[in-house]
């Protein structure tokens, strides 16, 4: 199959990648530089990429889940945990901004990884991106069944499900700015009830509000904490936390249809990551305050015990007895939002890959409004596929399914490293001043290496402690990191059929630098 898709695009590829063409062109729905023929529309403004990013990174890893690693870590350590993952991420969200703002492109990390590392590392990184947000979609569709029995208990959670993708596919199939307009106020809700959240709970904590009982620092003492466990502890809780970081790098993908991203893209990710970090970890403090990490309802961590989450205690701690009913409102929209970008990323990835010749060309028509339709409608098919095996499959292939599109994202952050890191390396060797960079990542070559490293760790250490076991559950093994060899079979076929694939410091080209000096910016 992976020779298939190899093969498919090899005459086209060796036509339009080996020529290098400018990010303009690479924007032509066919690779031709037509321009008669209907393009991606920059229609996104700087309020859609800040919200793309807020969005994409407060979901239900802070709503429901963050009570789990207060509880596995204790508050300090989970503060602790958050920071440094933050950190992790911020440097690969400056690599991707760098990238991004020089080469803006819909194809995003898999084009960066095909130019600037191996050809066959951007086609493997494409093809997983795109099933594994396909997946996200599907989990996001199961996620809402889960959300509206809290209110409508008797009705079929498959038809919650096919209404919702109706409304995520009519979104992404009006316009780029369709999806962009419902992300934005998706996550100006998620904000608002963070920003509420925030305030309730330091009310709380200075007896504001309270209910007889205030905290103090407590919770910060009981048992072991603030800290608990061991490194293997460490490790476990870095992988929450990490996911509840996924999609931050959308900003990436939707540089391509921005109005103007070599200024937008680079101030979205300056403006918004430290807001996200920030979000994050005064959440986690204010948890650990009023929550002793001991509560056994911490580690209830499905959309379906929204009634216990850390969140919804909190609130009823303040009075609100409605608490609840709010935060599985709250909870709905994090999961559209989800699935809505989900579906955003897998089209524009899909459609990216077919105008570089990674993918069959029918994947890169586009509507008069910019939309490839053909792309979406893949996409759809493959979310439903993953969607009804989950109802009527064993549950373990569900999981197993999971699981790859969580490993898909370390890969994918692993990739914006070691692209940025051998793009910056190219571009000084090439001569070029790094100063007409539209955006330059701070602390290199410090910042995507140490982002690899510590991403690399968490990635191969989520599951080490099965090696060390009297008898290794090679089920949970192989569930845990299907994705990996999954990841290198693509990258070997496209080896075997293309043979020559590495991308030399050399061979590297800059075209998009000379519409820079000029003052330009593709469309």
């Amino acid at each position: 199959m992976v020779g298939c898709f190899v093969r498919m695009g090899a005459n086209h590829y060796n036509k339009t990648f080996m020529s290098q063409p400018n990010s303009s062109q690479q924007l032509a729905p066919t690779g031709d530089g037509d321009d008669n023929q209907p393009r991606l529309h920059r229609v996104l403004k700087q309020r859609h990429l800040s919200m793309i990013a807020i969005g994409g990174a407060i979901g239900t890893g802070l709503f429901v889940a963050s009570g789990s690693a207060i509880a596995q870590i204790g508050p300090g350590g989970a503060v602790l945990t958050y920071l440094l993952i933050g950190i992790m991420v911020y440097y690969i969200m400056t690599s991707l901004g760098e990238l991004a703002a020089f080469m803006p492109v819909a194809g995003s990390f898999s084009t960066y990884a095909s130019r600037y590392v191996d050809r066959g590392f951007g086609f493997a990184l494409g093809w997983n991106f795109w099933f594994s947000w396909a997946v996200v979609v599907a989990v996001d569709l199961v996620a809402s069944q889960l959300v509206m029995a809290y209110w409508f208990p008797n009705v079929p959670g498959i038809l919650w499900s096919g209404l919702f993708l109706l409304l995520m596919v009519g979104l992404n199939a009006f316009s780029a700015r369709g999806f962009a307009e419902a992300e934005y106020w998706f996550a100006l809700i998620k904000v608002l009830a963070v920003v509420a959240f925030l305030i309730t709970g330091v009310l709380i904590l200075f007896g504001i509000i309270s209910n007889g009982h205030v905290p103090g620092f407590e919770n910060w003492t009981t048992g072991d904490a603030p800290f608990v466990g061991n490194f293997a502890t460490f490790v476990g809780v870095a992988m929450i936390v990490a996911y509840s970081f996924q999609g931050t790098e959308l900003v990436g993908v939707a540089a391509g249809e921005s109005e103007n991203p070599r200024e937008n893209v680079p101030r979205a990710i300056r403006q918004v990551f430290w807001r996200i970090l920030l979000f994050y970890v005064l959440a986690i403090i204010v948890i650990g305050f009023l929550i002793p990490y001991t509560d056994p309802q911490l580690l209830r961590t499905d959309v379906a015990d929204i009634a216990v989450s850390p969140f919804t205690l909190v609130f009823q701690h303040a009075g609100l007895l409605s608490a609840a009913t709010v935060m599985n409102a709250v909870i709905l929209t994090s999961v559209l939002s989800a699935g809505n970008s989900g579906m955003y990323a897998a089209t524009r990835m899909l459609y990216n890959m077919a105008t570089e010749g990674n993918a069959p060309r029918i994947f890169s028509r586009l509507t008069q409004n910019g939309v490839p339709l053909v792309a979406l409608i893949g996409s759809t098919l493959v979310a439903s596929l993953c969607l009804f095996s989950s109802l009527y499959s064993p549950q373990a292939v569900y999981i197993w399914l999971l699981n790859l599109a969580g490993m898909t994202e370390f890969i994918v952050w692993l990739g914006i490293a070691v692209s940025h890191y051998r793009f910056r390396r190219g571009y000084v060797m090439h001569g070029h001043d790094v100063g007409l960079l539209p955006y330059k990542a701070g602390a290199f070559p410090f910042g995507p290496i140490f982002a690899f490293v510590l991403c690399l760790v968490v990635t191969l250490g989520q599951n080490y402690q099965a090696f060390l076991e009297d008898r290794i559950d090679w089920g949970g093994v192989v569930s845990t990191y299907l994705g990996i060899p999954l990841f290198l079979l693509f990258w070997l076929g496209y080896w075997l059929v293309k043979r020559k694939t590495w991308v030399s410091y050399a061979d590297m080209r800059f075209d998009e630098l000379e519409d820079i000096k000029q003052g330009k910016v593709s469309s």
